[in-house]
């Protein structure tokens, strides 16, 4: 029932945007002959690809279905701009009406304006799909109090927001393992939202991170998309045959000589049960004078590692915003969108992260493979 219940409510908001871009697009600039019927069947056309997109990875096998998810995804990207400008040129058009009180007048500069803003979508999603194909690692300085001098310099990659599944697949996470160990890090954290979809039919577009090096060994928390498609514990089960330690609500200590750091992970903030993060749980038992890294899939987590003596959180999350302008949205549900901030006694870290989630577009906040050397 909840199924049935979700694609009518999913056809039902498709077809409702067709209909409004039809409206904006063709009746209001007043669109006729083959450029009208162009453009609605454009609106019937993606919107019947976008539709089964969202399937790809959970039901479909991207094996197949792949070049679905990625055209449907990339369509509501399109879709997204052309309504954000359809919606600011009828306001201005709503004005114009109101100030010179002639509904007619200003549809000739409607359908100009109309056609700089479908050219302008067009370029945006272009670009967009270009910078998400083409994550860059990003070198950072990040101070931590009381660093052993041993630890001085250590290099941390932290990798997250794959979102390996519907859009991009095992060549995409094989490239990013080779510029994470081509970056030569002493200790790789993964940040979670590694995939999106089953294990089945997702799990084999991970299989490359077996291959990730660090001498002081790949970690990892999960993020909220583990727990969508699949039972998140499962897929931190999955990560293990591939080389990666999941921390789960705990703490393991890193060693270089004599000197130690703890590394505290925690599940994500919105995990069900029997996955809820603990923080009681993860940094009980610690040496408080050590130096601590905690990971945490969202940067708001900080507010449970309050008062604990972290010198680094380590999040991802927010994408940057992926999509321009969302990343002013973003900045109402999270402390820190990217980059360094801190949250009451602690300093985060937020990585734009590597992948994209739903289109395989970013405009706006390229993504990244975030390398921290960490100084005293």
């Amino acid at each position: 029932m909840v199924v049935i219940i979700a694609a009518i409510v999913g056809i039902t908001f498709v077809a409702l945007s067709a209909y409004w871009l039809h409206r904006r697009l063709v009746v209001a600039t007043g669109l006729s002959g083959r450029w009208a019927v162009a453009a609605d069947a454009l609106l019937v056309v993606g919107s019947l690809v976008g539709l089964p997109a969202v399937l790809v990875g959970r039901t479909l096998d991207p094996a197949w279905a792949r070049p679905i998810g990625f055209v449907g995804f990339t369509w509501w990207a399109f879709v997204f701009y052309l309504s954000l400008g359809a919606a600011v040129i009828g306001l201005v058009a709503l004005a114009v009406r109101l100030i010179r009180g002639s509904p007619e007048k200003p549809r000739r500069w409607v359908g100009a304006a109309t056609g700089v803003m479908v050219v302008a979508a067009v370029g945006a999603v272009g670009f967009g799909l270009v910078e998400a194909s083409r994550p860059a690692v990003t070198e950072d300085s990040a101070v931590v109090d009381r660093l052993p001098a041993e630890f001085d310099g250590l290099r941390v990659a932290f990798v997250t927001d794959l979102h390996v599944g519907p859009t991009r697949g095992a060549d995409f996470t094989r490239r990013v393992v080779a510029q994470v160990n081509d970056a030569k890090p002493d200790v790789v954290i993964l940040g979670g939202d590694l995939a999106d979809g089953t294990i089945v039919n997702v799990g084999r577009d991970l299989a490359p991170l077996r291959d990730l090096r660090a001498p002081l060994g790949v970690y990892g928390v999960s993020g909220n998309h583990e727990y969508y498609s699949d039972d998140g514990g499962s897929w931190l089960d999955f990560w293990e045959t591939l080389g990666v330690r999941p921390l789960r609500n705990e703490r393991v200590e890193l060693r270089r000589g004599n000197a130690v750091i703890d590394l505290v992970g925690v599940y994500d903030a919105t995990a069900p049960e029997p996955y809820r993060p603990d923080a009681e749980k993860a940094f009980a038992g610690r040496d408080r004078s050590r130096a601590l890294i905690f990971a945490a899939h969202q940067p708001k987590q900080a507010d449970d590692a309050q008062g604990r003596g972290v010198g680094l959180q380590v999040s991802g999350h927010t994408h940057g915003g992926q999509i321009w302008p969302f990343g002013y949205a973003v900045r109402l549900q999270q402390p820190i969108v990217a980059g360094f901030g801190n949250v009451g006694d602690v300093a985060v870290y937020a990585s734009r992260g590597a992948g994209a989630w739903g289109p395989p577009v970013r405009v706006g906040a390229p993504p990244q493979i975030s390398v921290l050397t960490l100084t005293r």
